[in-house]
């Protein structure tokens, strides 16, 4: 990569960084594409040169968080493990990724994946990706005995999910203790919560 190519992506991820903290601070709706420049310590017309709307750093602030979970899933599934070992990696991608960036997953729960508007159905595909993803670690180990079968694996897929969603909800809303430790025992207790229910019986 040239000088200039890594100046014009250094700068672009300027942006997006500033368009995180402009969005989980302001909201989307209620920013201003001269708020992100502002806040980016740019041009406000050199912003567009790099993206068209404050529409288009929304799809591309969740687009790169959510390919990176989707390796994330594709990587624990490809682990020699048990569900549960996979799911726990899961749970603990998400987590982490909170832990390490909570602007940048507040923007993703608050004005993407929950949203009903636009931005939540435009991704609903990439969403579905992910729950499929899930879903196919449950049905192998229902097949294998791990999990009991009489819980339908999408259905599955989607309760893990929500359960982690629900724990960041929390952690956002100051509802959840943030110490290293105390989220460790949120990992551990949501894993423990679905896979003990998935769990099959004796």
């Amino acid at each position: 990569m040239s000088e200039k190519e890594t100046a014009a992506s250094e700068r672009r991820r300027q942006i997006l960084d500033a368009a995180v903290r402009v969005f989980a601070r302001q909201g989307f709706h209620a920013s201003r594409v001269s708020d992100i420049a502002d806040e980016a310590g740019v041009a406000y017309g050199l912003l567009y040169h790099y993206f068209r709307s404050k529409d288009e750093l929304l799809d591309t602030v969740f687009t790169e968080r959510w390919e990176l979970m989707l390796e994330a899933i594709e990587a624990a599934d490809a682990r020699d493990a048990t569900a549960r070992e996979k799911l726990d990696d899961i749970a603990g991608f998400i987590v982490g990724s909170y832990h390490h960036d909570p602007e940048l997953m507040k923007v993703i729960i608050v004005e993407v994946t929950r949203a009903a508007n636009s931005f939540g159905r435009t991704h609903l595909p990439a969403i579905r990706e992910a729950f499929d993803r899930i879903a196919r670690i449950v049905e192998r180990a229902q097949a294998a005995g791990e999990f009991r079968g009489d819980v339908e694996p999408l259905f599955a897929a989607m309760s893990f999910y929500g359960v982690v969603e629900q724990a960041l909800t929390a952690w956002i809303f100051g509802q959840l203790g943030s110490s290293d430790e105390e989220i460790e025992a949120t990992r551990a207790q949501i894993v423990r919560t679905v896979c003990d229910g998935l769990a099959t019986r004796a």
